[in-house]
């Protein structure tokens, strides 16, 4: 049987920062392979280096030294647009603050990230009105979000992350601001997009959440715990 192929790799990947005369390194010499349709948890306490890990993860961010790659891709080579098509067909993003546009409604949201990848319209919104009744959202698709409740914020969240069915959904502490009910309903729908073959990475304080990953990173001081 053919061994599952990575879909994300760092190899010795520094990340450091310079605040006036000081240099911060937020992570060092991280060796990190993520096989496609993995379940992910990566996990530390505050200032381990979770969000860098996760830009740098996402694409969000290059490296100061060391190299990542994306679906065999070295993306340190790339430009900012390249980097910005690559990371809107590969990657979809949950963030714990939702993240959406308040003036926009809840289908609108959904379909804002196929504007940027040349999608028409009518299929922007075929496929936003799918994912939408997909999470239980279809009689709220003309909300907007301040009439949504967090629970349902997050859910077109993640129907926007869906949107243009990237293999990787990158969850950065997505049940951090819901209660813990809805915060188990949220983890439930990112365990069946895993089910399905979507591999996911989970950035998360909370260990009772992290244990229903498949893995589990320990960071500490930037660095990985062995």
């Amino acid at each position: 049987m053919a061994e599952t192929q990575e879909i994300i790799k760092l190899e010795n990947a520094h990340k450091d920062y310079r605040m006036g005369e000081s240099v911060i390194h937020a992570v060092e010499s991280i060796d990190l392979n993520i096989k496609k349709g993995d379940f992910i948890a990566i996990v530390g306490p505050s200032g381990s280096g979770k969000s860098t890990i996760m830009n740098l993860v996402g694409a969000l961010d290059l490296a100061s030294k060391g190299d990542i790659f994306l679906d065999g891709q070295n993306i340190e080579n790339l430009s900012e647009s390249e980097l910005a098509q690559i990371r809107g067909r590969k990657v979809g993003f949950i963030f714990q603050t939702f993240n959406l546009i308040p003036t926009l409604t809840a289908l609108e949201n959904v379909m804002l990230p196929m504007m940027f990848q040349d999608i028409g319209r009518e299929e922007r919104r075929e496929r936003a009105e799918k994912l939408l009744k997909d999470v239980g959202l279809e009689k709220r698709t003309n909300h907007l979000p301040a009439e949504l409740s967090g629970g349902e914020r997050q859910r077109v969240a993640i129907a926007r992350a869906l949107v243009n069915n990237p293999e990787v959904i990158l969850a950065d502490e997505p049940t951090g601001n819901l209660d813990t009910k809805t915060g188990r309903q949220v983890l439930e729908i990112l365990k069946n997009l895993n089910k399905q073959g979507k591999t996911v990475i989970m950035v998360t304080h909370d260990l009772e959440m992290a244990r229903e990953a498949k893995h589990i990173i320990r960071l500490r001081d930037g660095k990985i715990e062995k």
